[in-house]
């Protein structure tokens, strides 16, 4: 859609006439570097901002915009963040996504799965939707018929229970206590993917707070609208285990089921009553606070980078590319307007590759999207 825009705003039109390739017409590297990549420039350049960067939207994942709502909804500002015309457009970009079946899947052209038709139903709830609505009528039988949101995956359970949709008795333990270990422990949550850290840090702290929104009339109806029983008679303990086989990539071994219900059935329990909720929790949920705290102020609020235990690879990467920044200020990539159009490009890529020198040695091929950035 930024792109749509940007085109638009600059009235562009493609003048360059297509390269058209043959069935088993091999392809030469004059007829590659002619219009195509021409054709390539002139459409980079049209979607460029003023400012010379590239704009563009993170499409692909469809889990992205009911987080952000709930957090917005629990507030209680809704109406304040977003206007009307902002509310219309995320509306149309749910709606354009549902599949023909009435499911969201986990990312666009995938199949239909719990965790993103439930979340994009909650969604369109919270945009002011009403459930009577065709296309949420068709959604909410797809989850209905599947056994309701007992099933959605871990993630979707824990933002469930923020929302109070979910009792957090439904979901396995995440034990803040984890954050407390020697950080030189291989399974240190410290050491997780940036996207996966980021993701547990704060699920955490609200899992240790049993913290949940207030009750409201729309909460109170979704969980109507999502369950198959009545709210109050729901076996939570079952639903621990629960996953739509639309979301179950990988079967969970017995090993795994059998650490989560120890969690569950001891330590949760222990960690609980006095003195452990007041020596061990409550220290947990400061230590996890300060980690918070150090991620979005170390991150400039960008939170994907390696912060938690960088090594000296992050600090020998981070200093081989400030210097070859340094040796190439001169250097730069130049589109000239003429009909023998060439690309060159400079870069040192592939550092690691040699464990020995650093030198690159694998081959590459250089495209002019990549290139023009």
């Amino acid at each position: 859609m930024i792109w749509v825009q940007f085109l638009r705003e600059k009235k562009f039109k493609q003048s360059i006439p297509q390269v058209k390739v043959e069935d088993g017409e091999e392809i030469s590297y004059e007829k590659a570097s002619s219009n195509a990549m021409r054709r390539g420039a002139h459409f980079l350049a049209a979607i460029q901002a003023s400012d010379g960067h590239w704009p563009s939207e993170t499409s692909g994942p469809l889990f992205y915009i009911c987080p952000m709502l709930i957090c917005i909804y629990i507030m209680g500002c809704m109406d304040k963040v977003f206007s009307p015309e902002h509310k219309k457009e995320m509306l149309r970009y749910i709606y354009n996504h549902q599949n023909e079946d009435g499911g969201w899947a986990l990312h666009i052209g995938s199949h239909s799965s719990m965790f993103c038709t439930t979340l994009n139903y909650i969604s369109l709830r919270l945009l002011g939707e009403g459930p009577d609505y065709e296309p949420l009528v068709i959604a909410r039988n797809w989850i209905r018929q599947r056994g309701g949101v007992t099933y959605i995956p871990s993630w979707g359970k824990t933002w469930l229970s923020i929302l109070n949709v979910f009792d957090w008795c439904g979901s396995n333990p995440m034990p803040p206590e984890c954050w407390m270990l020697p950080s030189w422990i291989p399974i240190h949550p410290s050491k997780m993917m940036c996207y996966t850290r980021v993701t547990y840090l704060p699920f955490s702290y609200l899992y240790g707070k049993r913290f949940q929104a207030p009750l409201t009339p729309l909460i109170l109806q979704l969980r109507d609208e999502l369950h198959t029983q009545p709210y109050d008679q729901i076996d939570w303990k079952k639903a621990r285990h629960m996953c739509a086989m639309e979301d179950l990539y990988v079967k969970h071994p017995s090993f795994y089921n059998l650490l989560w219900d120890t969690l569950y059935l001891v330590n949760e329990p222990l960690m609980s009553q006095w003195p452990f909720n007041k020596l061990i929790r409550q220290r947990a949920l400061d230590e996890i606070m300060r980690r918070i705290h150090y991620e979005d102020e170390n991150s400039r609020y960008i939170r994907f980078r390696f912060l938690q235990c960088p090594s000296r690879d992050h600090f020998g990467a981070a200093k081989r590319v400030m210097r070859y920044i340094a040796g190439t200020i001169e250097y730069g990539i130049w589109y000239s307007k003429v009909s023998d159009f060439k690309l060159c490009r400079f870069t040192d890529s592939d550092w690691a590759s040699s464990l020995d020198d650093k030198r690159s040695v694998s081959a590459e091929y250089a495209a002019a999207t990549s290139a023009a950035c």
